[in-house]
Protein backbone atom coordinates (compact mmCIF):
# COMPACT_ATOMS: atom_id res chain seq x y z
CA UNK A 1 0.00 0.00 0.00
CA UNK A 2 1.39 3.72 -0.63
CA UNK A 3 0.71 6.07 1.68
CA UNK A 4 0.65 9.89 -0.06
CA UNK A 5 0.79 12.79 2.06
CA UNK A 6 -0.63 15.96 -0.28
CA UNK A 7 -0.84 19.98 0.10
CA UNK A 8 -0.86 23.47 -1.51
CA UNK A 9 0.23 26.68 -0.42
CA UNK A 10 -1.17 29.54 -1.91
CA UNK A 11 -0.44 33.36 -2.03
CA UNK A 12 -2.18 35.61 -4.01
CA UNK A 13 -0.20 34.84 -7.60
CA UNK A 14 -0.15 31.59 -7.88
CA UNK A 15 0.39 28.03 -5.50
CA UNK A 16 2.58 25.48 -4.55
CA UNK A 17 1.94 22.15 -4.60
CA UNK A 18 3.67 19.45 -2.18
CA UNK A 19 3.35 15.26 -2.44
CA UNK A 20 5.52 13.37 -0.50
CA UNK A 21 4.82 9.55 -1.64
CA UNK A 22 5.71 6.43 0.72
CA UNK A 23 6.40 3.22 -0.03
CA UNK A 24 9.44 1.29 -0.43
CA UNK A 25 11.53 4.19 -1.27
CA UNK A 26 10.15 8.14 -0.69
CA UNK A 27 9.54 9.93 -3.26
CA UNK A 28 9.07 13.93 -2.61
CA UNK A 29 7.53 16.66 -5.42
CA UNK A 30 6.95 20.28 -5.10
CA UNK A 31 5.49 22.29 -8.42
CA UNK A 32 3.69 24.98 -9.06
CA UNK A 33 0.09 25.79 -10.06
CA UNK A 34 -1.60 28.60 -11.65
CA UNK A 35 -4.97 28.51 -9.06
CA UNK A 36 -4.72 31.18 -6.69
CA UNK A 37 -7.77 29.61 -4.42
CA UNK A 38 -6.41 27.51 -1.91
CA UNK A 39 -9.23 25.23 -2.19
CA UNK A 40 -9.03 24.83 -6.01
CA UNK A 41 -5.51 24.35 -5.43
CA UNK A 42 -5.83 21.34 -2.40
CA UNK A 43 -7.60 19.56 -5.07
CA UNK A 44 -5.42 20.37 -8.14
CA UNK A 45 -2.59 19.05 -6.09
CA UNK A 46 -5.03 15.60 -5.37
CA UNK A 47 -4.88 15.25 -9.07
CA UNK A 48 -1.58 15.49 -9.88
CA UNK A 49 -0.28 13.02 -7.41
CA UNK A 50 -2.67 10.76 -8.66
CA UNK A 51 -2.16 11.36 -12.30
CA UNK A 52 1.95 10.89 -11.10
CA UNK A 53 1.11 7.75 -9.13
CA UNK A 54 -0.49 6.43 -12.79
CA UNK A 55 2.16 7.72 -15.30
CA UNK A 56 4.63 5.82 -13.04
CA UNK A 57 2.71 2.67 -13.30
CA UNK A 58 2.06 2.77 -9.40
CA UNK A 59 -1.56 2.37 -10.01
CA UNK A 60 -1.79 -1.35 -9.55
CA UNK A 61 -1.41 -0.84 -5.85
CA UNK A 62 -4.07 0.50 -3.35
CA UNK A 63 -3.16 4.28 -1.91
CA UNK A 64 -3.90 5.78 1.01
CA UNK A 65 -4.16 9.79 0.12
CA UNK A 66 -4.12 11.90 2.93
CA UNK A 67 -4.66 15.69 2.64
CA UNK A 68 -5.14 18.82 5.71
CA UNK A 69 -7.89 19.98 3.44
CA UNK A 70 -11.18 18.60 5.07
CA UNK A 71 -12.69 20.78 2.13
CA UNK A 72 -11.17 18.86 -1.05
CA UNK A 73 -11.42 15.46 1.06
CA UNK A 74 -15.39 15.98 1.47
CA UNK A 75 -16.09 16.93 -2.03
CA UNK A 76 -13.81 13.95 -3.44
CA UNK A 77 -15.47 11.38 -0.82
CA UNK A 78 -19.31 12.42 -1.41
CA UNK A 79 -18.81 13.04 -5.25
CA UNK A 80 -20.32 16.19 -5.18
CA UNK A 81 -20.20 19.74 -4.83
CA UNK A 82 -22.20 23.39 -4.75
CA UNK A 83 -19.48 25.25 -5.83
CA UNK A 84 -19.06 25.08 -9.59
CA UNK A 85 -15.36 26.34 -8.94
CA UNK A 86 -14.77 22.68 -7.96
CA UNK A 87 -17.15 20.73 -10.63
CA UNK A 88 -13.54 20.05 -13.06
CA UNK A 89 -11.75 18.62 -9.99
CA UNK A 90 -14.89 16.28 -9.47
CA UNK A 91 -15.17 15.13 -12.55
CA UNK A 92 -12.01 14.66 -12.84
CA UNK A 93 -11.13 12.96 -9.97
CA UNK A 94 -14.32 10.64 -11.16
CA UNK A 95 -12.49 9.64 -14.26
CA UNK A 96 -9.14 8.94 -12.93
CA UNK A 97 -9.93 7.23 -9.58
CA UNK A 98 -11.19 3.38 -11.11
CA UNK A 99 -8.01 3.09 -12.10
CA UNK A 100 -6.60 1.78 -8.52
CA UNK A 101 -7.46 -1.29 -7.07
CA UNK A 102 -8.49 0.88 -3.67
CA UNK A 103 -7.87 4.89 -3.45
CA UNK A 104 -8.89 5.84 0.40
CA UNK A 105 -9.04 9.20 0.64
CA UNK A 106 -8.34 10.63 4.66
CA UNK A 107 -8.23 13.89 6.35
CA UNK A 108 -5.31 14.61 8.82
CA UNK A 109 -4.39 17.29 10.81
CA UNK A 110 -1.75 20.11 9.14
CA UNK A 111 0.53 18.84 12.18
CA UNK A 112 0.81 15.86 10.48
CA UNK A 113 0.82 16.68 7.30
CA UNK A 114 4.70 18.64 7.66
CA UNK A 115 6.68 17.05 4.96
CA UNK A 116 3.65 17.94 1.99
CA UNK A 117 3.74 21.04 3.63
CA UNK A 118 7.41 22.01 3.15
CA UNK A 119 7.33 20.53 -0.29
CA UNK A 120 4.16 22.74 -1.40
CA UNK A 121 6.13 26.17 0.47
CA UNK A 122 9.21 24.76 -2.04
CA UNK A 123 7.02 24.75 -4.89
CA UNK A 124 5.36 27.96 -4.74
CA UNK A 125 8.81 29.40 -4.86
CA UNK A 126 9.03 27.60 -8.38
CA UNK A 127 8.60 29.37 -11.16
CA UNK A 128 4.91 28.69 -13.42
Amino acid sequence: MLKVYTDAATNLEKSGGGVLIISEKQQQLAFSLPETNNHQAELAVILYALHYLIDHKLNDQSVLLYSDSKTAIKILDQGQTKNKLFLPYLSEFNEIAPQFPLLVLQWIPEAKNKGADNLARQGLRKKL
